[in-house]
């Protein structure tokens, strides 16, 4: 039976699995202390020994729930706090001197016995090694997911340049996830801020060929939808002959070369305009100060 690994010298087991790991590759003191690796490692083996005293060896069964539980939050704890997968399942695969140590202390005169024992348990570790591994990498995975949804949401920021007109700088390439954000972003804010109008700006986008430009009309469309017109800016000679090339459609839609092109439109929309100051119409701040009654009488 496994479970006779353990018993009076369980503190001695700890103890020599934790200098193991204190000594190897594995321990990152500039990421995780002392006490705490200690605690990981003494809730595992308290789990280990009640899995091994059931008597199955099927890691993945109901008698392994607990387990799997300490690594399921060890690895994604490690993970966030950038371990590599060698120095996650390092955890485990350092057990195997102790307990080695220990079934040749049990089993020294009977090889049989020691063999089969050695077998059984070398096993048990190199399965829980690899889920360990296959936790931490999906642990890894949903934190880089989370890290490119939220570089995408930062990436599409909507900027209110009026009343009612709004505007959202595009930089990089517009594949199907970001028009989703983008999508969902000037949506929002269209209802946030009942704008009537917003300004789709390009400039930054390197390229536009069929797929971009469906992104941007279903973004217009939605936005139409929600009662705002768009017009989209940044539309560079290469682009213009791209779009043309590529028999692109654009429709009713407003496209202008610059930024400053569409504003000024969104202006005219808006009946609103600016007007340059002739010079002797500008006054020098204190004096706007008292005309405007800003200064005590």
């Amino acid at each position: 039976m496994l479970t006779e690994l353990f018993g009076q010298d369980d503190a001695a087991i700890l103890q020599r699995w934790m200098d193991n790991q204190l000594a190897g590759s594995g321990f990152r003191p500039d990421r995780i202390s002392r006490a705490e690796l200690q605690e990981n490692a003494t809730q595992f083996l308290s789990a280990f020994r009640r899995a091994l005293s059931s008597g199955s060896t099927d890691i993945h069964g109901a008698d392994w729930a607990a387990v799997r539980h300490v690594l399921d939050v060890l690895s994604a704890s490690r993970a966030e706090r950038g371990f590599s997968p060698s120095e996650t399942a390092t955890f485990i695969f350092s057990l195997k001197q102790p307990l080695f140590d220990r079934i040749r202390g049990l089993h020294e005169k009977d090889g049989v016995k020691l063999a089969d024992t050695t077998w059984e348990i070398n096993q048990i570790l190199d399965k829980l090694g690899l889920y360990t591994a296959e936790v931490f990498q999906r642990s890894r995975d949903a934190i880089i997911a989370r890290q490119q949804q939220e570089v995408l949401e930062l990436s599409t920021p909507v900027v209110a340049l009026w009343d009612g007109i709004l505007a959202l700088p595009l930089i990089g390439t517009l594949d199907s996830a970001r028009t989703q954000i983008v999508m969902e972003t000037l949506l929002q804010r269209i209802v946030d801020s009942g704008a009537a109008i917003a300004i789709i700006d390009i400039t930054g986008v390197p390229t536009v060929d069929t797929l971009t430009a469906q992104h941007l009309l279903k973004t217009v469309a939605a936005a139409r939808l929600m009662g705002a017109d768009c017009i989209i800016s940044g539309i560079r000679p290469q682009i213009a002959q791209t779009i043309v090339h590529l028999g692109v459609e654009l429709g009713s839609v407003v496209t202008k070369a610059t930024l400053a092109d569409a504003f000024r439109v969104a202006l005219q929309r808006t009946g609103l305009a600016v007007q340059k100051q002739l010079p002797h119409e500008r006054k020098p701040p204190a004096e706007r100060d008292r005309t405007s009654g800003g200064s005590e009488a």
